[in-house]
């Protein structure tokens, strides 16, 4: 793990679902991402990271695995998968799996055998316990403990054949594999030397720090309100977690070399970020976290918040100063977990919708980290105009919109309003390629419908307009190809307090860049303290084509000193100046 590479490099996902159709059935597949190899070449990414494509029931779209060495017959064969893995190889780019190893489907074989009765051989390959002592077994209250399942619900699951409840974090259909188990451990690491083996480049390791449990397991904090509590303090960042991921790099990457290693890490700080991507721990390359991506959530989870611009640039800059000396983090807006964030941070109206894409792009792909891009975002793809409860997909959505109306006393709309503006399923529409029907995704009728704006806001028209948010992007990622300063600088946040403007430096050695991003739709000055010396500086890179409403580098103003220097920026502007030092 000492060839930081990916320090360099830019990772596309890929949500195959929703990417590219090649037979018309209304899914994506393993063939649709093949005909698009070219476009992704283009762009210029250097890693493409591919959500599951395993057999699997879909209750989570493909993160509840039923065989975890064969390929989902929706996507293709592991020929096809093959095939694709070549193409992505002859064009330069490395592919990663999406690994999902906390928890099974509930129809993978081990788990069929595991609740079949309570002394199967792999009965412990999974969590069992019996009813809460002195509770009916099945009865509400008389689950093992009082966790509520992320998706809604409580987290046990009662069986009636054995009498006893299993563990399911997330969906019913998805228990968790019982890692104390090195039977488990040993059948998870001869899985992914089997894919390694194939070809593949790496992992990015789906909640991977939830799969050490504190022993005994206990209850969590019930909030007012909640039918179900918190129980993350259970199995958020548990006390064999580094064991375990240690044992894994042993077991399975030692010796390996060129590989990617990415740890999706709900709730984890700073500090244990550094201990998971330290090269000299052998973990995890970087990690994946989700503090930027909450900081517009409240207290009351079913009451939009607004985002606040020094609440982001506090927890961005905070990991910024965290990770400087050891330690890596990856940089993202988007996921297939995330709404868009052209509507979520940006303005997703036809005035600004270019300009918001392209400035939050900039702000991102210039913080220190790997920057990760989801299919769509390089287009300024937006959320989808969702209506009542019957249009959502997601298991997700229709789980805490049950939960919260039946359990909680929530109105429809109250809920709505948040899934509509948060929902998972904005993410998940299909990738907008053309302007022939369904975004040309496909030539049937698409699993999810894709967003009403195809029309004008599509890969074929921009890969034809230098001007696009396309062509931006490819610009974007050049420059972390070739600024030393980019992938390998110092940060350092300005105007920390500023609720309308997203300023930082990089530096390395002699070379120092200065990053503004407008986070408004009105004309703001940027007070930079030492604005005078950037006079005269390279503008590297700006979103708004040269014109009395573009900024250009600080000059000094006639009877001013250099704290009262500045530089004006146009709504949604973002601007990159260098300078020597």
């Amino acid at each position: 793990m000492t060839d930081s590479w990916w320090k360099k490099a830019v990772v596309y996902q890929i949500y195959p679902r929703s990417f590219a159709d090649s037979d018309g059935d209304g899914m994506g597949d393993l063939r649709g991402i093949i005909g698009h190899l070219d476009h992704l070449a283009e762009l210029g990414v250097d890693v493409l990271w591919l959500s599951p494509i395993y057999p699997s029931p879909q209750d989570d779209n493909g993160y509840d695995i039923s065989d975890y060495q064969d390929i989902e017959p929706m996507f293709g064969t592991l020929e096809i998968f093959d095939e694709l893995l070549a193409g992505a190889h002859a064009r330069g780019m490395k592919l990663i799996m999406d690994l999902v190893v906390n928890h099974s489907s509930d129809e993978h074989p081990w788990f069929q055998e595991s609740r079949s009765s309570k002394d199967n051989p792999k009965r412990d390959w999974y969590w069992w316990r019996p009813a809460r002592e002195g509770m009916e077994p099945g009865t509400p209250g008389a689950e093992p403990t009082n966790w509520g399942s992320v998706f809604g619900g409580p987290a046990w699951e009662f069986d009636e054949k054995t009498g006893e409840y299993y563990l399911h974090l997330f969906s019913r259909k998805q228990p968790d594999l019982n890692w104390e188990n090195p039977e488990v451990r040993q059948a998870v690491y001869a899985m992914m030397r089997w894919w390694l083996d194939r070809g593949v480049d790496g992992f990015r390791m789906d909640v991977i720090n939830m799969i050490s449990k504190v022993l005994p397991l206990p209850d969590g904090r019930l909030s007012a309100g909640s039918a179900y509590a918190d129980g993350s303090a259970g199995f958020i960042g548990g006390p064999r977690l580094h064991e375990f991921l240690q044992e894994m790099h042993r077991e399975v990457f030692a010796g390996r070399e060129g590989l990617l290693t990415v740890g999706e890490m709900p709730g984890v700080t700073v500090e244990e970020a550094i201990l998971h991507t330290d090269p000299d721990r052998h973990e995890v390359d970087m990690v994946f976290q989700f503090d930027h991506v909450w900081v517009d959530r409240g207290p009351d989870p079913w009451l939009l918040q607004p985002l606040q611009l020094t609440k982001l640039k506090a927890i961005l800059g905070r990991w910024q100063a965290g990770l400087a000396e050891a330690g890596w983090n990856s940089l993202y807006w988007n996921n297939h977990d995330q709404p868009r964030v052209v509507s979520r941070y940006g303005d997703d109206s036809p005035a600004y919708r270019d300009a918001s894409a392209k400035m939050l792009g900039t702000v991102l792909h210039l913080h220190r980290g790997t920057p990760y891009v989801y299919q769509g975002e390089e287009l300024g793809m937006t959320n989808y105009p969702f209506g009542g409860i019957e249009d959502f997909r997601d298991i997700e959505a229709l789980g805490q919109y049950k939960q919260a109306l039946e359990l909680e006393g929530r109105t429809p709309e109250e809920v709505l309003t948040v899934l509509r503006a948060r929902g998972r399923d904005n993410a998940r529409t299909p990738m907008q390629w053309d302007d022939k029907p369904h975004a040309g995704f496909t030539t049937g009728t698409p699993w999810l419908p894709a967003n009403p704006n195809y029309p004008q806001i599509n890969a074929a028209a921009q890969r034809a307009d230098p001007d696009s948010v396309f062509h931006y992007y490819r610009r974007l990622i050049e420059l972390r190809h070739t600024e030393p300063a980019v992938a390998e600088g110092d940060f350092t946040m300005l105007l920390p307090h500023d609720e309308r403007l997203y300023a930082f430096t990089r530096r390395l050695g002699h070379t120092e860049l200065l990053v503004i991003g407008n986070f408004t739709g009105d004309t703001v000055q940027a007070e930079i303290d030492d604005a005078a010396a950037w006079s005269g500086a390279e503008l590297l890179l700006t979103n708004l084509p040269p014109g009395p409403s573009a900024a250009s580098a600080p000059s000094p103003a006639a009877s001013s000193s250099a704290s009262a220097e500045s530089l004006t920026l146009a709504p949604w502007q973002a601007v990159v100046y260098k300078r020597t030092v």
